[in-house]
């Protein structure tokens, strides 16, 4: 989706903020927020993907006794087969 038509902002208004954001802060300026930005960015990325890899990791540590129960389940209801047909 583009930004501008997420705001229903035409060109000319694009480019009244941008002049707007370069009288305010400077030529200087800008490219540090711009850097600061990235880094902010870059680090909430960064956390998501620990927690998202953190969740998937317990997620498999749960299978991992859920398929033990699966197979001794099929175990005993194996055994109790067998002995019910002697």
């Amino acid at each position: 989706m583009n930004l501008v038509l997420l705001f229903n902002m035409g060109p000319q208004e694009v480019l009244l903020i941008a002049l707007l954001v370069l009288l305010l802060f400077g030529g200087k300026k800008i490219p540090e927020l711009m850097k600061g930005l990235g880094k902010g960015i870059r680090e909430f990325n960064n956390a998501k993907n620990s927690i998202t890899s953190e969740i998937n990791s317990e997620m498999k540590e749960i299978e991992k006794p859920k398929h033990k129960v699966e197979e001794k389940s099929k175990h005993v209801v194996k055994e109790r087969v067998e002995l019910e047909k002697d």
